[in-house]
């Protein structure tokens, strides 16, 4: 899928055939941001008025901007797979919170696509993975 990034901030784009139009919303931050454009070009330029629009809104009012994707987010699992996850963990002397994250960087380099973060910072997190497994 293909998204407008502007600012860090990552928009969708979606159509609607009813009304022949181009929309989309800011991704990853609860307020909701939209945009809408009949082309390409002008989805693109309402994205960026968009951003710019709350930008603006949230320094005249004094509050921070919220960071689109912070890095947390809750995931739920059923009580096996948590309890496998915890003792592999334990096993390769690391916390849940890193094993889980090394898994899952693990598996966006492995399908990779572009979402915003390097081959590099994923290559560094394989190896301090690596390093605490010879600490062992």
């Amino acid at each position: 899928m293909n998204y407008l990034i502007y600012k860090n901030y990552h928009g969708s784009i979606e159509y609607s055939s009813e009304d022949k139009l181009l929309f989309g919303k800011v991704l990853g931050i609860k307020s909701l941001i939209s945009y809408k454009g009949k082309t390409g070009d002008k989805l693109e330029k309402d994205f960026r008025e968009a951003v710019d629009f709350y930008l603006e809104d949230c320094e005249s009012r004094g509050v921070e901007p919220e960071v689109a994707f912070k890095g947390s987010f809750n995931v739920r699992v059923p009580s096996k797979v948590h309890m496998a996850l915890a003792l592999d963990a334990k096993a390769n002397r690391t916390s849940l919170n890193n094993y889980v994250r090394g898994i899952l960087e693990q598996n966006l380099n492995d399908r990779r696509t572009d979402y915003g973060s390097s081959k590099q910072e994923v290559g560094n997190a394989k190896k301090k993975i690596a390093e605490k497994k010879k600490t062992r």
